[in-house]
Protein backbone atom coordinates (compact mmCIF):
# COMPACT_ATOMS: atom_id res chain seq x y z
CA UNK A 1 0.00 0.00 0.00
CA UNK A 2 2.61 2.40 1.15
CA UNK A 3 4.91 1.98 -2.72
CA UNK A 4 1.20 2.75 -4.39
CA UNK A 5 1.13 5.79 -2.36
CA UNK A 6 4.65 6.55 -2.92
CA UNK A 7 4.19 5.80 -6.80
CA UNK A 8 0.41 8.16 -6.87
CA UNK A 9 2.19 10.98 -5.20
CA UNK A 10 5.22 10.72 -7.50
CA UNK A 11 3.13 10.74 -10.50
CA UNK A 12 1.44 13.86 -9.27
CA UNK A 13 4.46 15.69 -8.56
CA UNK A 14 5.80 15.14 -12.10
CA UNK A 15 1.94 16.54 -13.32
CA UNK A 16 2.82 19.89 -11.31
CA UNK A 17 0.06 18.65 -8.97
CA UNK A 18 0.23 20.78 -5.35
CA UNK A 19 -2.04 17.93 -3.32
CA UNK A 20 -1.15 14.85 -1.73
CA UNK A 21 -1.94 11.13 -2.47
CA UNK A 22 -5.04 11.05 -0.06
CA UNK A 23 -6.49 14.28 -0.59
CA UNK A 24 -6.44 13.95 -4.70
CA UNK A 25 -7.77 10.23 -4.51
CA UNK A 26 -10.89 12.24 -2.07
CA UNK A 27 -11.02 14.40 -5.39
CA UNK A 28 -11.32 11.40 -7.45
CA UNK A 29 -14.15 9.78 -5.09
CA UNK A 30 -16.13 12.97 -5.28
CA UNK A 31 -15.70 13.46 -8.90
CA UNK A 32 -16.68 9.64 -9.23
CA UNK A 33 -19.61 9.66 -6.98
CA UNK A 34 -21.19 12.96 -8.87
CA UNK A 35 -19.70 12.17 -12.86
CA UNK A 36 -20.66 8.29 -12.00
CA UNK A 37 -23.88 7.44 -13.42
CA UNK A 38 -25.77 4.24 -12.27
CA UNK A 39 -27.88 3.96 -15.36
CA UNK A 40 -25.51 1.34 -17.62
CA UNK A 41 -26.14 3.57 -20.89
CA UNK A 42 -25.08 7.31 -19.82
CA UNK A 43 -25.93 8.76 -23.42
CA UNK A 44 -29.41 8.34 -22.10
CA UNK A 45 -28.65 11.47 -19.67
CA UNK A 46 -28.13 14.07 -22.63
CA UNK A 47 -29.44 15.35 -25.48
CA UNK A 48 -28.06 14.09 -29.30
CA UNK A 49 -26.00 17.97 -29.48
CA UNK A 50 -24.37 17.03 -26.12
CA UNK A 51 -23.72 13.26 -27.41
CA UNK A 52 -21.75 14.95 -30.14
CA UNK A 53 -20.28 17.85 -28.68
CA UNK A 54 -19.06 14.73 -25.46
CA UNK A 55 -17.69 12.45 -28.29
CA UNK A 56 -15.66 15.12 -30.31
CA UNK A 57 -13.83 15.43 -27.06
CA UNK A 58 -13.29 12.37 -26.80
CA UNK A 59 -15.41 11.15 -24.30
CA UNK A 60 -16.85 7.37 -24.95
CA UNK A 61 -21.05 7.85 -23.71
CA UNK A 62 -21.72 3.51 -24.78
CA UNK A 63 -22.77 1.44 -22.43
CA UNK A 64 -20.23 -0.65 -20.69
CA UNK A 65 -19.87 -4.07 -21.40
CA UNK A 66 -18.54 -6.89 -19.50
CA UNK A 67 -15.31 -7.25 -19.06
CA UNK A 68 -14.11 -3.63 -19.94
CA UNK A 69 -12.63 -0.95 -18.63
CA UNK A 70 -14.75 1.20 -17.12
CA UNK A 71 -15.23 3.89 -19.50
CA UNK A 72 -16.15 6.69 -17.13
CA UNK A 73 -12.73 6.30 -15.31
CA UNK A 74 -10.40 9.07 -17.46
CA UNK A 75 -13.35 11.43 -17.15
CA UNK A 76 -13.48 10.88 -13.49
CA UNK A 77 -9.43 11.58 -13.25
CA UNK A 78 -9.62 14.10 -16.39
CA UNK A 79 -12.42 16.25 -13.85
CA UNK A 80 -10.42 15.55 -10.37
CA UNK A 81 -7.33 17.15 -12.21
CA UNK A 82 -8.89 19.93 -13.53
CA UNK A 83 -10.48 20.48 -10.38
CA UNK A 84 -7.05 20.20 -8.46
CA UNK A 85 -5.27 22.59 -10.46
CA UNK A 86 -7.94 25.08 -10.58
CA UNK A 87 -7.46 28.64 -9.33
CA UNK A 88 -9.35 30.40 -6.27
CA UNK A 89 -10.44 34.01 -7.08
CA UNK A 90 -7.67 34.95 -4.78
CA UNK A 91 -4.69 32.64 -6.57
CA UNK A 92 -6.39 34.08 -9.66
CA UNK A 93 -6.04 38.05 -8.53
CA UNK A 94 -2.51 37.19 -6.51
CA UNK A 95 -1.21 35.67 -10.52
CA UNK A 96 -2.62 38.88 -12.36
CA UNK A 97 -1.55 41.58 -9.70
CA UNK A 98 -5.23 42.75 -9.33
CA UNK A 99 -7.73 42.84 -6.78
CA UNK A 100 -10.35 39.80 -6.59
CA UNK A 101 -13.48 41.91 -7.62
CA UNK A 102 -11.41 42.53 -11.43
CA UNK A 103 -11.19 38.28 -11.58
CA UNK A 104 -15.43 38.36 -10.68
CA UNK A 105 -15.80 41.14 -12.84
CA UNK A 106 -13.91 39.20 -15.44
CA UNK A 107 -16.17 36.30 -15.42
CA UNK A 108 -19.18 38.05 -15.63
CA UNK A 109 -17.62 39.74 -18.50
CA UNK A 110 -16.72 36.30 -19.86
CA UNK A 111 -12.79 37.13 -20.35
CA UNK A 112 -12.31 34.77 -17.38
CA UNK A 113 -13.57 31.35 -17.06
CA UNK A 114 -14.57 28.79 -14.12
CA UNK A 115 -17.19 27.57 -12.04
CA UNK A 116 -18.73 27.70 -8.48
CA UNK A 117 -18.00 25.08 -5.83
CA UNK A 118 -18.67 24.97 -2.10
CA UNK A 119 -15.75 26.67 -1.53
CA UNK A 120 -16.67 29.39 -4.26
CA UNK A 121 -15.44 29.97 -8.16
CA UNK A 122 -12.87 27.92 -9.40
CA UNK A 123 -10.76 29.03 -11.91
CA UNK A 124 -9.20 25.93 -14.69
CA UNK A 125 -5.56 26.31 -14.66
CA UNK A 126 -5.44 26.11 -18.83
CA UNK A 127 -6.16 29.39 -19.34
CA UNK A 128 -2.92 31.32 -17.22
CA UNK A 129 -0.07 31.51 -18.57
CA UNK A 130 3.22 32.44 -16.41
CA UNK A 131 2.58 35.89 -16.72
CA UNK A 132 -0.92 36.96 -17.18
CA UNK A 133 -3.77 35.37 -19.32
CA UNK A 134 -3.81 33.48 -22.23
CA UNK A 135 -3.83 35.90 -25.46
CA UNK A 136 -6.74 36.18 -27.18
CA UNK A 137 -9.03 34.31 -23.97
CA UNK A 138 -11.75 36.70 -24.16
CA UNK A 139 -12.52 36.23 -28.09
CA UNK A 140 -12.25 32.68 -27.19
CA UNK A 141 -14.51 32.53 -24.69
CA UNK A 142 -16.87 34.85 -25.39
CA UNK A 143 -17.63 32.15 -28.56
CA UNK A 144 -18.07 29.36 -26.00
CA UNK A 145 -22.02 28.61 -25.84
CA UNK A 146 -23.41 29.01 -22.16
CA UNK A 147 -24.48 25.35 -21.81
CA UNK A 148 -20.92 24.17 -22.41
CA UNK A 149 -19.16 22.64 -18.96
CA UNK A 150 -15.54 23.58 -17.80
CA UNK A 151 -14.14 19.66 -18.56
CA UNK A 152 -15.63 20.03 -21.78
CA UNK A 153 -13.85 23.49 -22.29
CA UNK A 154 -10.74 21.88 -21.00
CA UNK A 155 -11.15 19.18 -23.64
CA UNK A 156 -10.97 21.65 -26.28
CA UNK A 157 -8.37 23.98 -25.52
CA UNK A 158 -5.84 20.67 -25.23
CA UNK A 159 -6.83 18.68 -28.41
CA UNK A 160 -5.13 19.41 -31.62
CA UNK A 161 -7.53 20.80 -34.16
CA UNK A 162 -6.78 20.54 -37.88
CA UNK A 163 -7.86 23.93 -38.30
CA UNK A 164 -5.13 25.14 -36.39
CA UNK A 165 -1.29 24.09 -37.36
CA UNK A 166 1.88 25.16 -36.43
CA UNK A 167 5.08 24.45 -38.13
CA UNK A 168 3.07 21.24 -40.07
CA UNK A 169 2.09 19.55 -36.94
CA UNK A 170 -1.66 20.03 -35.34
CA UNK A 171 -1.83 22.56 -32.27
CA UNK A 172 -4.61 22.60 -29.84
CA UNK A 173 -6.22 25.77 -29.18
CA UNK A 174 -4.22 27.03 -26.26
CA UNK A 175 -0.93 26.35 -28.20
CA UNK A 176 -1.92 28.48 -30.93
CA UNK A 177 -2.87 31.19 -28.53
CA UNK A 178 0.59 31.13 -26.95
CA UNK A 179 2.28 31.29 -30.10
CA UNK A 180 0.27 34.45 -31.02
CA UNK A 181 -1.72 32.75 -33.45
CA UNK A 182 -5.41 35.09 -34.09
CA UNK A 183 -8.09 34.21 -32.06
CA UNK A 184 -10.49 34.26 -34.12
CA UNK A 185 -9.82 30.42 -36.22
CA UNK A 186 -10.26 29.16 -32.38
CA UNK A 187 -13.40 31.21 -31.46
CA UNK A 188 -15.29 29.37 -34.42
CA UNK A 189 -14.41 26.07 -32.84
CA UNK A 190 -15.47 26.88 -29.37
CA UNK A 191 -18.32 28.21 -30.92
CA UNK A 192 -19.13 24.91 -32.42
CA UNK A 193 -19.03 22.79 -29.38
CA UNK A 194 -21.96 21.15 -28.24
CA UNK A 195 -23.49 21.55 -31.99
CA UNK A 196 -23.52 18.04 -34.04
CA UNK A 197 -21.28 17.53 -36.55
Amino acid sequence: MRMTTLALENVLAKAGLKVNASEFLALVEDAARRLSPPNPDPAHYFSPDQRGTLADVGLDLSAHREGERDYRARTVAEHAVLADSALTVQDAAARLGVDDSRIRHRLKERRLTGWKDQGGWRLPAWQFTGSGVLPGLDVVLRAVPDDQPALVVAAFMSTPQTELVINGKQATPRQWLLAGGDPEPVARLAATLGTPV
